[in-house]
């Protein structure tokens, strides 16, 4: 499944593809209910690739009512776990089947590198989708130790309608993050794509009602956060919410559901997200590499992105000399040909606001290293910037860009306050030769996730989400995001011997 193409092939797919331009709603492509549209763009290019229905509150309640009859008739979670799977399964293979003009669509819609898409993003999906499929016929129910008197049962139970609100730094990755255990739980499913970034969730949809999703068990509305998100968040009939994006627009969830009716919302939302590199590290040049991956890796839109590299005063010098060197290889053009590592911005609104933190580096009297140039097409070179206070922009503000501040510490002490100084918790990564240290950082350092001489996420068994306003209610992959898509029901049988001989008198 990765295999890369050339530049010239995918340009040949992009030349010949056809765009979804319309919402998917119970089985079907519908336009908006008003007929109004919306532009989206290559942002790389400025080129208009489609318009797509602008829905509103109307195709909510639409998209709304046909998942809730679906959900009521039991035509997808009544299926047997076994019968499930099967659909699940067939839906992944033919995500692989389509895997290339995937990969085209995400890469047009969003800048992202046609390599990343077709050997990260593309794959991952397809692995989730199957990793939650397997899992419907292996998770068990309990029982509870209530004694001989009763026989106590301890089940899940599908949630409901869910709602899915997806950001547009990784939207197929996310998206399946989102239905696969939403989908394997037996919920009926809302999903909102990003506006920036619409394309593949439509192709998704279209594909697993292919596979056999039946009809109604998957939709997705597009459009405008106020025009779909809100409504989506204010649904009587919505039982739970789903969202990744920014902090700002995840409070807004969490007061849509006070304001409604108290459905469950699970976030997860930013990052600003430390790399701490210890004195008694072993390998310099792994932990360039790993730095300059996890700064740089999707241009840094990526709320896991180690933006802030703290590092120990003895080592800094000789690390960022490497850093440098490894960030040669990162070429940044073109999105569609497979030598690029950096790709466009998502949209000419994003460029200008990474554009703006570049411009604190002089401000603040910062050191450039590396990088700092912008080009047309909402471009902007991987950038190293030193000196960076814990006061600054630069260290406490989610860029979401190709920006990597660098703050020097002493002491494992002053390590710790550095990467704990910040209002978000999502991920850190910590690299030292010594046991001791790593256990001691990977502990109390406030995140999430935290990796160990590397730079990750995890893989699909592992929960991903943050401590603080990085997250709340629950956590992406792995089989606590299952259960998050259910509900927790008690039986209790009464059979005692008392309960016999009252009903015989």
């Amino acid at each position: 499944m990765h295999d890369l193409l050339t530049a010239a092939e995918y340009t040949a797919i992009a030349k010949s593809m056809s765009y979804p331009s319309s919402a998917f709603i119970d089985g079907a492509f519908r336009p908006a209910q008003s007929g109004k549209t919306f532009k989206t763009t290559n942002p790389a290019t400025g080129e208009v690739l489609t318009e797509i229905a602008a829905c509103d509150s109307a195709d909510v309640d639409f998209a709304v009512a046909k998942a809730k009859g679906a959900f009521e008739d039991g035509r997808w979670h009544l299926r047997s776990p076994g019968e499930r799977k099967e659909v699940l399964l067939k839906f992944a293979r033919l995500l692989e089947r389509n895997r290339h003009e995937l990969a085209v669509l995400e890469s047009l819609d969003s800048g992202k590198p046609i390599r990343e898409v077709q050997t990260i993003d593309v794959p991952d999906t397809i692995h989730t989708i199957r990793w939650h499929a397997e899992l419907i016929d292996k998770i068990y129910d309990n029982t509870a130790p209530v004694g001989s008197n009763a026989l106590t049962l301890v089940v899940r139970e599908p949630i409901g309608v869910v709602g899915l609100v997806l950001p547009w730094n990784f939207p197929l990755l996310m998206l399946a993050w989102k239905i696969g255990p939403a989908l394997a739980a037996g919920c009926s499913v809302v999903v909102k794509p990003a506006q920036e970034t619409t394309l593949t969730a439509l192709k998704v949809a279209e594909l697993a009602h292919e596979a056999g999703v039946p009809a109604g068990v998957f939709n997705v509305v597009t459009g405008s956060g106020k025009d779909v998100g809100e409504p989506l968040g204010m649904h009587m009939d919505v039982s739970m919410v789903s969202f990744t994006g920014s902090t700002a627009t995840g409070r807004r969830f969490l007061r849509y559901a006070a304001d409604s009716n108290l459905k469950r919302v699970v976030l997860e939302c930013g990052g600003k997200n430390p790399a701490v590199v210890m004195n008694d590290v072993e390998d310099l040049d792994l932990v360039a590499e790993q730095v300059v991956n996890g700064a740089f890796w999707n241009m840094g839109e990526n709320c896991s992105a180690t933006s802030r590299l703290i590092v120990h005063a003895e080592v800094k010098d000789e690390l960022l000399k490497r850093i440098g060197a490894y960030m040669r290889e990162w070429r940044m053009g073109d999105p569609l040909n497979p030598k690029n590592r950096i790709g466009s911005l998502v949209s000419k609104a994003h460029f200008e606001k990474v554009k703006s933190y570049l411009e604190t580096v002089e401000a603040e009297k910062l050191s450039l290293l590396f990088g700092g140039d912008t080009r047309e097409g909402n471009f902007v070179e991987p950038t190293v910037v030193d000196g960076v206070g814990r006061d600054s922009r630069l260290f406490q503000e989610e860029i979401f860009g190709p920006v990597l501040s660098v703050t020097t510490f002493n002491s494992l002490s002053e390590a710790i306050t550095l990467a704990n100084d910040t209002v978000y918790g999502l991920t850190a990564s910590v690299y030292t030769g010594s046991l001791r240290n790593a256990i001691k950082l990977s502990r109390e350092i406030r995140a999430g996730v935290v990796t160990v001489n590397c730079f990750g996420e995890g893989d699909a068994t592992t929960p991903f989400g943050g401590y603080k306003e990085s997250g709340f209610g629950g956590r992406d992959k792995s089989i606590w995001a299952h259960d998050q898509y259910t509900e927790l029901k008690t039986i209790w049988i009464d059979v005692s011997d008392r309960s016999v001989d009252e009903t015989v008198r």
